[in-house]
């Protein structure tokens, strides 16, 4: 299957982009059962994306890239999720060290931000390489408040960064980490920077590939960051201190970018069962069946309807406090709705859900890894209680961000 573009050349039509997504999901299709397994590091799923030219469906167009916004991209990587869930994934962490500064497109930034944007652009779109993003670490995960990385300044204006983080996807497979640092002695403060580390910086170094229950293909890791030195023009933007209070003025990429990837695994999901129902004439005319696939039919619309609708008002409203609010509410249902529909599969598939040679058994660990992304369920129910209240949601305080 011919799936590679001409460098930096995307479908001006979304439609054809979703074409494209299509047919990169069917060519991805075929590796999740050995990923999954562990008979294969899924290094190849991510050669795929790259052939496909995908990294750049955020890249704004005049860039080279198909300039989605925040609703076409969800769309798209439910496409891909409910063929692999996680290359999906894989590719959305790629996608949210990138997201917010290709929203940016457009908007006047200082020389060293401009150089820096135009930079990363060109490595996207004509070098076709892979960013990830670095900031969990142990005991705080991605809160960035609990971020322990530091670096200090050198004499020649760099900087040289040390930490450990503890969950990076794309581990080895990206050829840059966005890591997230604050500068020594700030630690407890809200001033948090981000900075593009190269994969094959000195001193930087990956674990094993985490054995993980669901989502091995991810390639998850530990990193190590052992005096990693970095010229000035890779801090991201150029501006130190500033990265948390935009988490908390736009979190939309940090909460909900991998939301589209666990819709399309319950889409997933309720297409097995589907498919599982109708292969037997007896099983299809029952009106207990069909009311149960009615049951997850509904249920998945809206979700989906919810991810939709707090894609637009993402699209028009950046950091608006509807929008917010609508992007937590897409993952708290989005999280309920897979697992919820695992069980009615369970229920009616019977042991088709628990043989490990059928892709509804992967299906069902992969849904219930969507509590443990960021935000996690209580968080969403906090967020939008506290919207429900007045309180201020800009206030970086009102938060454990």
């Amino acid at each position: 299957m011919a799936l590679s573009l001409p460098t930096g050349l995307l479908p001006a039509e979304f439609d054809e982009i979703l074409a494209l997504a299509e047919k990169t999901g069917a060519a991805l299709a075929p590796h999740a059962a050995d990923v999954d397994a562990g008979r294969s590091a899924g290094h190849e799923t991510y050669r795929i994306l790259r052939e496909a030219g995908l990294l750049g469906l955020l890249v704004p167009r005049e860039a080279g890239g198909a300039g989605l916004g925040f609703a076409g991209y969800s769309r798209v990587l439910a496409v891909l999720g409910a063929r692999n869930g996680a290359a999906a994934l894989g590719f959305n962490m790629h996608n949210v060290a990138i997201g917010s500064l290709c929203e940016s497109a457009g908007t006047p930034l200082p020389p060293a931000a401009e150089t820096f944007r135009s930079w990363l652009f060109d490595e996207v779109i004509n070098g076709r390489k892979l960013f990830a993003s670095a900031t969990s670490e142990a005991g705080s995960g991605a809160k960035l408040r609990g971020v322990r990385t530091s670096y200090r300044r050198t004499a020649d204006g760099g900087y040289v960064i040390t930490g450990e983080k503890s969950f990076v996807s794309l581990a080895g497979v990206a050829d840059y980490y966005v890591v997230a640092a604050r500068a020594e002695g700030t630690e407890g403060s809200g001033e948090v920077s981000h900075f593009v580390v190269a994969a094959d910086d000195p001193g930087v170094s990956f674990g094993e590939v985490h054995s993980l229950s669901a989502m091995y293909g991810t390639s998850t890791a530990g990193m190590v960051l052992d005096a990693v030195t970095v010229p000035r023009s890779r801090l991201f933007l150029g501006v130190e201190g500033m990265s948390l209070y935009k988490l908390v003025r736009e979190p939309h990429w940090m909460i909900a970018g991998y939301t589209g990837a666990y819709l399309g695994i319950a889409e997933a999901i309720l297409r097995f069962t589907t498919d599982h129902v109708a292969a037997s004439p007896k099983r299809a005319g029952s009106p207990v069946l069909q009311r149960e696939l009615g049951r997850m039919s509904a249920r998945l619309a809206a979700a989906r309807a919810l991810v939709a609708e707090a894609g637009a008002q993402v699209d028009a409203g950046r950091g608006s406090a509807g929008a917010n609010a609508a992007v937590h509410a897409a993952k708290y249902v989005v999280g309920e709705t897979g697992p919820a529909l695992a069980q009615d599969a369970v229920r009616i598939c019977g042991s088709a859900a628990v043989s490990r040679s059928l892709p509804l058994e992967r299906l069902l660990r992969e849904a219930s890894f969507a509590s443990v992304m960021p935000a996690k369920p209580e968080e969403c129910l906090e967020y939008l209680g506290k919207a429900a209240l007045g309180v201020n949601l800009y206030d970086a305080t009102a938060f454990d961000w």
